[in-house]
């Protein structure tokens, strides 16, 4: 199972990741022998410390004394040398499979349709991507080695206490009976607070990336202030809720030492009074303190690891639950490829209707056939389906109903990258990623050359601001383009599409961030590139329309209307008043009209159009 697939976990989330730890078995066991070996010699230390003492002090004889002394610096080298393999051997594993479910993570996360962004914000994702997987980052490279070293060592100080002697051992194994309790009790808490507190922290991220995104707007409000309270609120939730997740681990912190060394001062008071009484040897008993000091401390620091457990078993669960959700999207089980030069498109009756607004239909039984080459322009009012066509088109959500077919294949049984391949598109939001304008045109085929994406720039009507730019093709465009104007943005969109050269092309509202003068060059750029090439456009401004093979007017969901910018003049009711909503408006005498925009053509048509209606 690939762990991009992982089910939802019914054990420990933690054991959930093994698919991430497998591919690295053999460094895992490197690992392991190294724990064992660094374990073995720090429980040979003590019986070093007996035998120094009984039989070293105890004869005072130099050659023993010097004997024991080698051999405790012998251990010494051992532990070095182990505990020094185990940091290098888990630490890269935790950084290696923290690379890993990060990239598992991100890779499921850009498979998933817009119905997933719909409901859940992208700062949650990061949060994940981030703060969450650095957690499962320390528990790997950190405390589960940590965990099992001082579980070893708990277990082989007990061991050794119970040789050296069962009586006193048996009152510190009673002991830490009784310790193992709080442990269990405070540890399911700690990993609901931290799961709770990993959500806070995930919330506040998420608020931050909304707002820095949107911050001309927040300052052009003067909504600084109020964005500061929100986030301030929302920092503040997470820390409370981490405030108690602190407390609960201090206090098992706090139980756990208390109990321990409580029992082991007990114990070492019983001890002394047998030395006295010649139970035991002093060797002996350096020995059991020793044991009974190794044990305590791997037990106190057991209890701390466990703490880091659950907090990352907390990190992990919500890590899951993004890996276990599927896009309602998904590849076709079998496959159909597209020809070579696909070519005609057909809406059957689709009928669709947004996850978020499911009694709202965003189509209904709509039915369009656009032949192969021919250039067809979607009109209508906002919310009348035409963006959602091409939503459906790209499969970025299916239908509920219907069938959308590219060269009489079915959309559905056309694997999700070639359909995208065989499709460019221009949204009415250009994106422009932080990188060169190198980088953002050669985004629509990135072995590009530098010929082709100039060439592009030219036909996009791009080329002679990007030359006046300080690096030219090189310049850095920052976030989200913000060095460029709205109109030079979508030009750069505009020549990424030209670039990528596909058969089909959808263009939503291409040039509305155009200036007139832009507009007539980027148009004539458009219609060289949709030449020969199955094209949508979507567009409010009909002035950029008339030249189409066919008009398309939609409303509510609906064909209402089709034909060229004449006959829709005279035909359609709907499309005569966008017209002359958009090409005319009352002059202050309310007899006249002047143009708002569009050719002296029609203007004409608009009036003989108004006149009728």
């Amino acid at each position: 199972m690939s762990p991009a697939a992982l089910p939802p976990s019914r054990v420990s989330p933690l054991f959930a990741l093994l698919p991430f730890l497998r591919p690295y078995a053999a460094r895992w066991a490197v690992a392991f022998l190294a724990l064992l070996t660094s374990a073995g010699a720090t429980l040979a230390l003590p019986v070093a410390f007996k035998y120094l003492i009984d039989r070293g002090f105890a004869s005072g004889e130099h050659a023993h004394i010097d004997r024991y002394f080698i051999a405790l610096f012998i251990l010494s080298l051992v532990l070095a040398g182990a505990t020094a393999l185990r940091f290098y051997c888990v630490s890269w594993l935790g950084e290696r499979v923290t690379a890993d479910i990060r990239r598992a993570v991100y890779d499921h996360a850009t498979k998933m349709s817009p119905e997933f962004y719909e409901t859940t914000q992208t700062g949650e994702v990061l949060s994940r991507l981030t703060t969450d997987t650095t957690l499962i980052q320390t528990v790997v490279g950190t405390s589960l080695s940590l965990g099992l070293r001082n579980s070893l060592l708990t277990f082989g100080g007990l061991a050794m206490l119970v040789i050296t002697s069962p009586v006193l051992s048996g009152y510190i194994i009673a002991t830490l009976i009784v310790v193992v309790a709080p442990i269990v009790i405070f540890g399911r808490q700690v990993r609901r607070l931290s799961r709770d507190s990993q959500a806070k922290v995930a919330s506040a991220s998420a608020l931050a990336g909304e707002v820095l995104n949107a911050m001309p707007t927040v300052q052009s409000y003067t909504q600084e202030a109020h964005e500061s309270r929100r986030f301030e609120g929302a920092v503040e939730a997470a820390f409370d809720t981490a405030l108690i997740r602190i407390r609960a681990r201090a206090g098992l912190t706090a139980v756990v030492i208390a109990f321990v060394f409580a029992a082991v001062v007990f114990v070492l008071w019983l001890g002394a009074k047998a030395v006295l009484a010649g139970e035991m040897t002093a060797g002996q008993l350096s020995q059991f303190i020793l044991y009974a000091v190794f044990t305590a401390g791997a037990v106190g620091a057991v209890a701390e690891v466990w703490g880091d457990l659950q907090r990352a078993a907390g990190a992990a669960e919500r890590l899951l639950q993004l890996l276990a959700m599927r896009s309602p999207v998904a590849e076709p089980d079998t496959t159909i490829p597209l020809p070579r030069h696909a070519e005609g498109i057909r809406f059957e009756n689709v009928s669709f209707s947004y996850p978020s607004r499911p009694g709202i239909s965003a189509l209904s039984g709509f039915t369009l056939e656009v032949g192969p080459g021919e250039h067809v322009a979607l009109v209508g009012p906002s919310g009348a389906g035409k963006t959602t066509l091409f939503q459906l088109l790209l499969r970025f959500y299916d239908s509920q109903s219907g069938n959308i077919f590219i060269s009489g294949v079915p959309t559905r049984q056309v694997s999700l990258a070639e359909l995208r391949k065989t499709i460019g598109v221009v949204m009415q939001e250009s994106v422009i990623f932080s990188g060169s304008v190198l980088d953002n045109i050669r985004y629509g085929k990135l072995d590009a050359t530098l010929q082709e994406v100039q060439r592009a720039a030219e036909m996009a009507a791009a080329a002679d601001f990007i030359n006046q730019l300080p690096q030219g093709y090189d310049t850095y465009l920052g976030e989200r383009g913000v060095r460029l104007s709205g109109g030079q943005r979508q030009r750069i969109a505009i020549a990424r599409a030209i670039l990528k050269d596909p058969p089909i092309l959808l263009l939503d509202e291409a040039t509305s961030a155009l200036d007139a003068a832009s507009e007539r060059l980027v148009q004539t750029a458009l219609n060289n590139a949709a030449h020969n090439r199955t094209t949508l456009v979507i567009a409010h401004r009909l002035a950029t329309v008339q030249q189409a093979d066919r008009i398309v007017v939609l409303d509510q969901g609906r064909i209402v209307a089709q034909g060229r910018h004449a006959e829709l003049l005279e035909h359609s009711p709907l499309y005569a008043r966008l017209a002359a909503l958009q090409f005319y408006e009352p002059s202050p005498g309310g007899r006249d009209a002047h143009r708002v925009e569009q050719s002296r053509p029609c203007q004409v048509a608009a009036r003989s159009s108004d006149a009728k209606t």
